[in-house]
């Protein structure tokens, strides 16, 4: 680009509230030139002024710019250990009625999927999680609730029939009781108030975009969301090395309890 990038991040963040610099400046930065490119235009000051007269343009920068990747029990190891070893764990600590936080939730596979999974456990009329995410976009999506096939690879042959209408050949309506059972909220992880006193927290495969300053941040942020010995679920490329200097003891693979 023939201006500065630097500038150009001050600018969005003023416009959208999400700081850039938080993320990794290689990867992010191809990324936008490769839209702004797209769009054939030439300079940063130029988009920003763009998607400043252009609110659909704006939103589908903020989309492109929100790395939406999600499907329904990805990493399905990680969800039998969420049934069999994490759920039962909390449950016996402190009840049925937990708080449950879907953070980075993109476009809502992740707390539908554990609305089903509790389902096995207690009614559906008892579920409630909070599900955030910074793109209005795909919380739009969550909300409607309309998935295609490869979303739906690893769900569990059990909840396609009951959970799931087939709309046609390749997408699937999500069943309203399933929807009840999740509230969706925009939220900024870098920025906004976190929920308090939460049992169970999963934010997953979001936090490898960002810096090691920004993931420190947010992992002292969920802790001091969660109640003590509650749970945070991350990522399967998101270990936290050092747990014990951030609060947290390891608990299962991906999965912490807050000390």
């Amino acid at each position: 680009m023939a201006d500065n990038y630097e500038s150009f991040k001050e600018q969005i963040f003023r416009l959208t509230n999400i700081n850039l610099d938080a993320y990794k400046e290689r990867q992010m930065k191809r990324r936008i030139d490769a839209l702004i490119a797209k769009h054939k235009i030439t300079s940063y000051i130029d988009f920003v002024e763009t998607i400043k007269k252009n609110p659909t343009m704006f939103e589908d920068f903020v989309n492109y710019l929100t790395i939406n990747v999600s499907e329904f029990f990805r990493n399905p190891e990680q969800w039998n250990l969420l049934e069999n070893d994490v759920l039962p764990y909390l449950f016996d600590k402190f009840g049925n009625n937990l708080k449950i936080w879907s953070a980075a939730c993109s476009t809502g596979d992740e707390p539908y999927s554990l609305a089903m999974l509790l389902s096995k456990f207690m009614p559906l009329s008892r579920i409630k999680i909070i599900a955030t995410d910074i793109d209005k976009q795909v919380l739009d999506k969550a909300r409607l609730g309309l998935y295609n096939e490869k979303s739906l690879k690893e769900l569990p042959k059990e909840f396609l029939p009951k959970f799931f209408q087939q709309v046609n050949d390749k997408t699937y309506q999500i069943s309203d009781s399933i929807k009840s059972c999740v509230e969706f909220k925009q939220h900024n992880l870098l920025k906004d108030e976190y929920p308090k006193q939460c049992d169970l927290i999963i934010c997953r495969n979001v936090l490898i975009y960002f810096t090691e300053e920004a993931k420190d941040e947010i992992y002292k942020k969920f802790n001091a969301a969660l109640k003590k010995d509650a749970i945070l679920f991350v990522g399967s490329t998101e270990q936290i090395i050092q747990p014990q200097n951030l609060q947290y003891t390891s608990y299962k693979s991906f999965f912490y309890k807050k000390m």
